[in-house]
C-alpha cells in the first residue's frame, strides 16, 4: 500500500492530509494560488515529499491516490467569470430564468437588481418543439430552427451551450438531437450542458437554471482538472484523480465532467465528511460542524451521525441548484476577515485579505487588520513558529493596524480594539450557526460542536459558550480537515429518474423498470472505480410530495425491486411520518404523490484507524515550553504553552492553557478542561 493524498484548496491555504503506507498521518499546508490552483496543489506535494525525504517525483510513484476538493467551481460564481454560455429552450421558455419562481432575496427592497445574466436574452434561442409529460412528441424538433440557433450563438462568441427541453427528463430524444446538431455546426464548442443528463426532473425553472451554472463552471471545470492532471502525470503519478462532490461523495473527473455544477461547495462537504467520520470514532452521533477557514465560516448540522443533505430549495450565488447537496452554510467570517470603523461602528467581514496579502502579521503588504491579526495580539497565537515554523508572525504591525484602523477612530485603546474584533467575529459565526440549526428545529444545548479549518481552534471555545454549548471537540488534524474528509470520503453516485403519478396509481413493473435502468447506470458510473459489486451499497427511495407542493423529499424503499402494490401503502405511512418529523406538518388523509425514483450507490473507501499522529506524554506539564499572556473575559492572563506534538491519549489539560499544534491553536479557556482521546481528538469540557 502506498501513500494516500487528501487536497483541499481554499480562498486562503491549500491543505494536504497524507496517509503514510506505515498509517501515519501527516498535515501540510501552503498559500493558495487562486489565479491557478493547481500551482498551490503541486508545491504542497513538494512539501510534503521533502518531510518524507523523497524526490517528488519519487513520492508521485508511490501514491495509491489523490483526492481533491476545489473552489474552482465557487470562485467562478462568485467573480461571475465563467463561459460565455448560451441556451437552446423550449419556444415560449425563453424568459424561464428571469422569473426565478418570482423568489428575490430583499423582498422588502423592489430595486433589489437581478443576479447577473448567465446567458444573456440574446443568447437564448427558443426552439420549436414540444412533448407531453409522459414523453410523447407533441411537436417534432424543428432542427433547422436548431441549426439557425447554433449558428447564431457561434457568432455571440458562445464558449459553452446549455439546452433544456420540457419533460426531456422522460424522453431525452430531442435534447440528444440537438446536441448532434450542435456538434455538427459547432465542432468546436466547449460544452455542451444537456437538462436531462445534469438533472434529470422537474419542474422547469430549476433545471434550465441548474443546466445553465452546469454549462457556465464546466469549461472551467474541466480547463482545471485537465490541467492538474498533466502536472500530476508528468511528475510521476500514474493513478487516479479523484474529485469531491457536493454530495459527500468522491468520482473520477470523467463523471463530474457531465456534473460539473455538483463541485459547488465541494471544500466545505469535505470538511464535513471529515468530522462525520471523527463523530463516528468517538461516539458522538449529533452534532454541529464548524470550519473556520481564513475566508470563511462554515456550518453543517449532523444528526445520527449523517450530515443534513437538502434536496430543495438550494440557492448557491443567486442560482438555483437542484441536486442533492450537503447542507453546509457559509458566512464571510475567517481568519483574514478584515476589520473597519465604518460610521462609527466596528464591523469584522466578509471582505477577507485572503492569501495575498494577508494579515499584516504575515509580513506580505497586508495594511488592513484583519481577525487574525487580533488573535496574535490577544497572545492566542505564536509569534514564532507559526504555521510549523515556516512564518514568523509580526505581532507589532498587527498591533499598528489594529491602533491606526480601529483604535484611534473609535478612542479606545489597542487590547480594547482586538478585543471587540474577536467578541463581534465570534457573535457573526455564533449566529450564523443559530440560524442553521433554527431552520432544522435544533436546540445547540443540546449538541456537541466539532471546530475544524485552521481557525476552528483558536475560537471554538468562545462560539461555544455564545451557543450555550458545553462539550467541544477538536481534532488534532483540524487545520486540513477538509482534506481528510475528501480523503476519506466514499464514492458516491446519485440518480434520479421521473415518474409522476398518485401513489395508488403506481406501476409496479414500469417502476421496477425504471429501477433496472438506474442500477445500469450506476454499474456504469462506477466501472472506472473498480469496486465490485460487494462493495457498493445501493439505497432506493421514493421522490413524494403533496398535491400541489413544489418540492419532493426522499423517501427510504428498503423493499427495492421487491416492492409490490401492498407495500406501497407502507411508503405512504412513512412518507407522512417523514414530512411531519421534516417539516412539521402532515396530511394523513391525502394521497401523497410520487415524482420519481432515486438511488443513492455508495462504495467505501479505506479509512485510518486515527486521525493524527500523537507522542506519548500524559502529564501536560512535562510537554509545557512556556508562559504567554493570553487574552480572556476580564484582561490577560499567563498563560501555559503545551506542545501538542508531544501528548498522548489520555492526557488532560486543564485552562488555561493554549495547545500548539504544527499549524493551529488550541485554546482553553479558564475553568475548562481538555482530554486527548485515542483518536487524536482533544475535547473540552467548558464551564
Amino acid at each position: 500500500m502506498g501513500y494516500r493524498v487528501g487536497v483541499d484548496v481554499g480562498g486562503t491555504f491549500t491543505d494536504l492530509l497524507c496517509v503514510t503506507p506505515a498509517g501515519e498521518v501527516v498535515v501540510d499546508k501552503t498559500p493558495s494560488t487562486l489565479d491557478d490552483q493547481s500551482t498551490g496543489v503541486m508545491t504542497g506535494l513538494e512539501q510534503l515529499a521533502a518531510r518524507f525525504g523523497l524526490p517528488l517525483d519519487e513520492l508521485c510513484r508511490q501514491l495509491d491516490i489523490v483526492v481533491h476538493g476545489t473552489t474552482t467551481a465557487d470562485n467562478t460564481m462568485i467573480e461571475m467569470n465563467g463561459a460565455n454560455t448560451g441556451l437552446l429552450v423550449t419556444e415560449g421558455h425563453r424568459d424561464e430564468i428571469e422569473m426565478r419562481r418570482v423568489h428575490k432575496e430583499e423582498i422588502w427592497d423592489p430595486t433589489y437588481p437581478a443576479p447577473p445574466a448567465i446567458a444573456r436574452r440574446r443568447a437564448r434561442i427558443p426552439i420549436p418543439e414540444r412533448l407531453s409529460f409522459e414523453g410523447e412528441v407533441l411537436l417534432p424538433l424543428d432542427e433547422e430552427a436548431v441549426r439557425a440557433g447554433v449558428r447564431r450563438l457561434r457568432k455571440l462568441g458562445v464558449e459553452s451551450i446549455a439546452i433544456m427541453f420540457l419533460f426531456s427528463f422522460v424522453n431525452p430524444q430531442h435534447e440528444r438531437r440537438a446536441a448532434e446538431i450542435v456538434r455538427e455546426e459547432f465542432p468546436d464548442v466547449a460544452n455542451i450542458s444537456m437538462s436531462h443528463d445534469v438533472m434529470p426532473r422537474g419542474p422547469e425553472f430549476e433545471r434550465v437554471s441548474t443546466t445553465l451554472v452546469n454549462a457556465y463552471v464546466a469549461p472551467r471545470i474541466a480547463s482545471y482538472v485537465g490541467n492538474l492532471q498533466e502536472k500530476l502525470r508528468r511528475a510521476g503519478y500514474a493513478g487516479q484523480l479523484l474529485i469531491m462532490q457536493s454530495t459527500g461523495g468522491v468520482m473520477p473527473p470523467e463523471y463530474v465532467a457531465k456534473r460539473a455544477v455538483s463541485l459547488l461547495a465541494s471544500g466545505p462537504t469535505g470538511g464535513v465528511m471529515g468530522a462525520t467520520l471523527a463523530a463516528a470514532q468517538g461516539g458522538i452521533g449529533d452534532f454541529v460542524a464548524v470550519d473556520m477557514g481564513g475566508t470563511s465560516f462554515d456550518v453543517c448540522l449532523v444528526r445520527h451521525g449523517r450530515p443534513e443533505i437538502k434536496t430543495d430549495w438550494n440557492w448557491r450565488y443567486r442560482y438555483y441548484i437542484g441536486l442533492p447537496m450537503v447542507d453546509v452554510q457559509s458566512v464571510g467570517a475567517g481568519g483574514g476577515s478584515i476589520a473597519r470603523v465604518r460610521q462609527g461602528a466596528l464591523l469584522v467581514g466578509p471582505e477577507s485579505a485572503g492569501s495575498t496579502p494577508g494579515p499584516v502579521s504575515y509580513g506580505r503588504g497586508g495594511v488592513l487588520p484583519t481577525v487574525t491579526d487580533a488573535d496574535a495580539v490577544l497572545g492566542y497565537l505564536p509569534a514564532d513558529g507559526f504555521a510549523a515554523g515556516r512564518m514568523q508572525l509580526d505581532v507589532e504591525a498587527a498591533r499598528g493596524a489594529i491602533g491606526r484602523e480601529v483604535a484611534e477612530p473609535l478612542g479606545i485603546d489597542v487590547i480594547e480594539a482586538a478585543w471587540g474584533i474577536e467578541r463581534i467575529v465570534n457573535a457573526n459565526m455564533a449566529n450564523a450557526t443559530r440560524r442553521v440549526l433554527a431552520s432544522h428545529g435544533a436546540d445547540s444545548r443540546e449538541l456537541a460542536l466539532i471546530a475544524y479549518g485552521g481557525n476552528g481552534a483558536v475560537h471554538a471555545w468562545a462560539i461555544a459558550q455564545e451557543l450555550g454549548i458545553d462539550r467541544v471537540y477538536v481534532p488534532k488534524a483540524a487545520p486540513a480537515f477538509s482534506a481528510l474528509g475528501v480523503l476519506v470520503a466514499d464514492y458516491v453516485v446519485d440518480l434520479v429518474r421521473s415518474y409522476v403519478t398518485p401513489l395508488s396509481q403506481v406501476d409496479i413493473p414500469r417502476l421496477r423498470t425504471l429501477m433496472h435502468e438506474l442500477d445500469d447506470e450506476i454499474s456504469k458510473e462506477l466501472e472506472p472505480t473498480g469496486l465490485s459489486a460487494s462493495q457498493v451499497e445501493r439505497t432506493l427511495s421514493a421522490q413524494m410530495c403533496y398535491p400541489g407542493q413544489n418540492f419532493d423529499m426522499s423517501v427510504p424503499v428498503p423493499e427495492g425491486q421487491n416492492l409490490s402494490d401492498a407495500d406501497l401503502l407502507d411508503v405512504a405511512e412513512r412518507f407522512h411520518d417523514q414530512h411531519e418529523q421534516e417539516r412539521g406538518f402532515s396530511f394523513r388523509s391525502q394521497q401523497p404523490l410520487v415524482r420519481g425514483v432515486r438511488i443513492i450507490a455508495r462504495g467505501t473507501t479505506p479509512k485510518p484507524d486515527h486521525l493524527a499522529e500523537m507522542g506519548t506524554v500524559t502529564d501536560p506539564a512535562a510537554a509545557r515550553i512556556g508562559t504567554r499572556p493570553a487574552h480572556f473575559e476580564g484582561g490577560f492572563v499567563d498563560t501555559p504553552v503545551i506542545d501538542g506534538s508531544q501528548l498522548g491519549p489520555g492526557a488532560v489539560i486543564p485552562g488555561p492553557a493554549l495547545v500548539q499544534e504544527p499549524f493551529t491553536v488550541v485554546v482553553i479557556p479558564p475553568g475548562a478542561t481538555a482530554t486527548l482521546d485515542a483518536t487524536g481528538t482533544y475535547e473540552l469540557v467548558l464551564p
